[in-house]
Order: C-alpha cells, then sequence, then structure tokens
C-alpha cells in the first residue's frame, strides 16, 4: 500500500486527538461545589468529600504513630530487645509488626466506636463528612485523654498560653496530642527500665564472677547471653511483657 492510501486515515486520526481536549472538556464534572444545608452548615459535593477524605488518608501513618498504642509498644518492645543484648534477633521488622498488630488488639474498642458513631453514618448518609470526623474524634480523644498525664497537659497549655481548660472535654487536639505522645514516651522508658532490671543484674554477676575467676579476656556478654535468654524463656518473658503492656493502658 502507498503512502497516499496512509493520508486520508492519518488525517482522520489526527482530527481525532485534537477533538479529544473539547470532548474531555464537554464531560467534566464540577469538583468543587458547596450547596446550603440545613442549620446554617454547609454541604460539599462529593468529588470534594473523596478529596479530603485522600488527604486524611495521607496522615494516617502519622496518627498510627501518634495517637494510638503504637508508641509504648514499639518502644517497650525495642528496649526489651536490648536488654537481651540481641542485635538482630528478633528482626526490626517483627518488632514493628507485632507492634501493629498489639495496637490493632489494644486500640479495638476504640475502633469499634469510631465505626458506630462516624463510618456507619456516614456510609449510610446520615452524617456528613464534617460532622463524621466531629463524631469519630470523640472516642480517640477520650482514649488519649486516659492515657495522658496531667502535668504533661498543663505543661502545653502553659506553653500555648491558652486559657485554662474548664473540662478534659474542652481540651483541644493541638494541645492533646503533643501531651499524650510525651506521656506516652515516659511510660515507655518507665517500663523498659523495669523490663532492663533483671538482664542487667545477670550482666552484673557474671562480670564480677568472671573477675573474681580472672578471667578478664573473657567477654561477660558471651556468657551472659545465653543465661538471659534461658531466664527469659523459662519465666515466660513475652506473655509477661505482652501482657503487662496491654494491661497498662487504662480503659
Amino acid at each position: 500500500m502507498t503512502l497516499s492510501a496512509f493520508r486520508p486515515r492519518l488525517l482522520l486520526a489526527a482530527a481525532a486527538l485534537l477533538a479529544l481536549p473539547a470532548l474531555a472538556h464537554a464531560q467534566v464534572l464540577p469538583a468543587l461545589t458547596s450547596t446550603p444545608a440545613a442549620g446554617g452548615g454547609t454541604q460539599y459535593s462529593l468529588s470534594l468529600q473523596t478529596l479530603l477524605f485522600m488527604t486524611v488518608l495521607v496522615f494516617l501513618p502519622a496518627m498510627l504513630l501518634m495517637m494510638t498504642a503504637f508508641t509504648r509498644i514499639v518502644i517497650v518492645l525495642s528496649l526489651l530487645k536490648q536488654a537481651l543484648g540481641t542485635t538482630t534477633v528478633p528482626p526490626a521488622q517483627v518488632i514493628v509488626g507485632l507492634s501493629l498488630f498489639l495496637t490493632l488488639f489494644v486500640m479495638s474498642p476504640v475502633f469499634n466506636q469510631i465505626n458506630d458513631v462516624a463510618v456507619k453514618p456516614l456510609m449510610d448518609n446520615t452524617l456528613s463528612l464534617t460532622q463524621a470526623l466531629q463524631a469519630g474524634s470523640q472516642p480517640l480523644r477520650k482514649f488519649m485523654m486516659a492515657q495522658t498525664r496531667k502535668d504533661d497537659l498543663a505543661l502545653f497549655v502553659k506553653l500555648s498560653g491558652h486559657k485554662p481548660l474548664a473540662s478534659p472535654q474542652d481540651t483541644p487536639l493541638t494541645l492533646l496530642i503533643p501531651a499524650f505522645v510525651t506521656s506516652e514516651l515516659k511510660t515507655a522508658f518507665q517500663i523498659g527500665f523495669v523490663v532492663f532490671i533483671p538482664f542487667l543484674i545477670i550482666d552484673m554477676v557474671v562480670a564480677a564472677v568472671l573477675m573474681s575467676m580472672g578471667m578478664m579476656m573473657l567477654s561477660p556478654v558471651t556468657l551472659s547471653f545465653p543465661l538471659k535468654l534461658m531466664l527469659f524463656v523459662l519465666v515466660n518473658g513475652w506473655d509477661l511483657v505482652i501482657g503487662s503492656l496491654v494491661q497498662s493502658f487504662v480503659r
């Protein structure tokens, strides 16, 4: 087939490509629209709600780290790993994975409440997106408030220059979240200190025995490590640590 035979087809293809922007423009839907709602509120279009939902998804990792039990759990398990004297066992992926599933276990009552008061009504179109966010934040706020120390909360109220809080329910999230994280760090290090004590005693005893025997060239870690593993297994250490972690959260 000659080149002249292809020319009509090429012209038709070029015309179709030129017409695509016009067709796309004709099919564009209004993305950011809002209509007045009952009670003086504003009802946003579905496309804007989708945009807001996708924006919230970006902050989910930070919310998981800062607004749940994950911080305390992962710090305590990491300190336990250091107390045992292991560098690669269990791997970091196992520590993080176990922390995630323990977080889901601890936070399951809170997540169920959020699902009942916010997610289901939003899916049934009985609540707007703004109302669902406000309703869903209440169970999470209650959980964080129960774990937050009063002195930590008072510190951030003082630093922000906020007026004195009339009640815990009046605490804004901008003050509650950093106070909650600070309290979680304190609690995690306190639990980690208690976990460290028996292993530290074993290290001191082994080092004293080696020094009394004149075996200065032998590293105490070489002997203390299997002893710490044996002690941890005999006392069923994983159940003790995980059980104490879960029970440390105020319900």
